[in-house]
């Protein structure tokens, strides 16, 4: 009895240390090393759950071991790759911009190491940084706002201001005014991509200010502004995954990213040793950026607007259209 019960103490421990937020993936075999880390859990059904898909892929199709810690909060990004550079990992991911500062940091510690940093603009010999083009996408969902809105004033939610964010932020406003140059276009960073209260408050407080359309680039967060606008009963369009799901008497469209193409293609390149420390932009032209179908607006948006909207993203997809790339607020 004695041995069964320290048999099961020894089982419990083992299951309690999966449970942990850091998780490998892969086997022992694999050729490559690679780590993600993300600001979210990867079940968010967006931003960190498209990464971690990437991972996955990489996982088959690659060949490589992976491991990979969610819901990582600024103060501890350090650590957490130091951690794993100190582990022997070959490359260390941090998907989002603010994984870019500390990636040079510890970068200087782990030559040896390679970083990829998504979204963020931190380069070095040993650091590189991948870009989705969200700009595009969100040009596109601000054009199709600006053609669906009656009270001429939209919303787009953000999270935690930085250069990625402000891209999309800027690519939004001007998809919007090309439709229509005197639209009102409202936006506010929540300072969180996991907060759902502070999303969905951002959201009322852009609904009560007349606002009849709600976007959003705030991941997990940016599903509050989803909710807000279903329940005032107004449009809102999705972000970084075909979001309708989550509402479909809401959501009329979603721009969709590519992460776990950009997760793989990252790892991909270390593995052919093609890894360059510089900055890599792939949108809409490279085919890591697209639209959603209309799902239950189909027939809900006009022929003329679907009509216009399909040229749009067949101009930015053809390069004739090449959204401006605004890392400064505007106003």
């Amino acid at each position: 009895m004695k041995k069964l019960l320290v048999l099961m103490t020894v089982c419990l421990m083992i299951l309690g240390a999966i449970g942990c937020s850091k998780a490998p993936v892969g086997g022992d075999d694999a050729k490559l090393k690679v780590a993600l880390c993300v600001s979210g859990p990867v079940n968010d059904g967006g931003f960190c759950a498209g990464a971690y898909e990437g991972l996955l892929l990489a996982e088959k199709d690659l060949n490589v071991q992976v491991s990979y810690t969610e819901n990582v909060e600024i103060t501890d990004i350090e650590a957490v790759f130091t951690d794993y550079a100190s582990q022997g990992y070959d490359l260390i991911i941090g998907h989002g911009f603010q994984f870019g500062d500390p990636a040079l940091k510890v970068g200087e510690k782990y030559p040896d190491t390679k970083f990829v940093c998504t979204n963020a603009s931190a380069k070095s010999e040993n650091v590189a940084s991948y870009e989705l083009g969200g700009k595009d996408g969100s040009y596109v969902m601000g054009a199709l706002a600006a053609y669906m809105t009656t009270s001429n004033k939209i919303g787009m939610i953000a999270g935690m201001e930085g250069p990625s964010q402000i891209k999309i932020i800027e690519g939004y406003k001007m998809g919007a005014k090309s439709v229509n140059p005197d639209i009102e276009v409202l936006y506010t960073f929540t300072g969180s991509f996991t907060d759902v209260a502070k999303g969905k408050d951002a959201a009322v407080a852009m609904i009560d200010s007349g606002a009849d359309v709600i976007a959003h680039c705030a991941n997990q967060a940016g599903m509050g502004g989803i909710k807000a606008a279903q329940e005032a009963g107004i449009l809102a369009t999705g972000n970084c995954d075909d979001q309708y799901e989550a509402a479909p008497d809401t959501i009329m469209c979603s721009d969709v990213w590519s992460t776990p193409g950009l997760i793989k293609a990252a790892i991909q390149d270390v593995l052919e040793g093609k890894f360059v420390g510089d900055f890599h932009e792939l949108g809409m032209a490279a085919g890591m950026v697209d639209i959603a179908p209309y799902h239950d607006f189909e027939d809900k948006i006009p022929q003329d607007v679907k009509d216009n909207i399909a040229k749009l993203v067949q101009s930015i997809k053809d390069g004739k259209l090449e959204v401006p790339s605004v890392s400064e607020l505007t106003d």
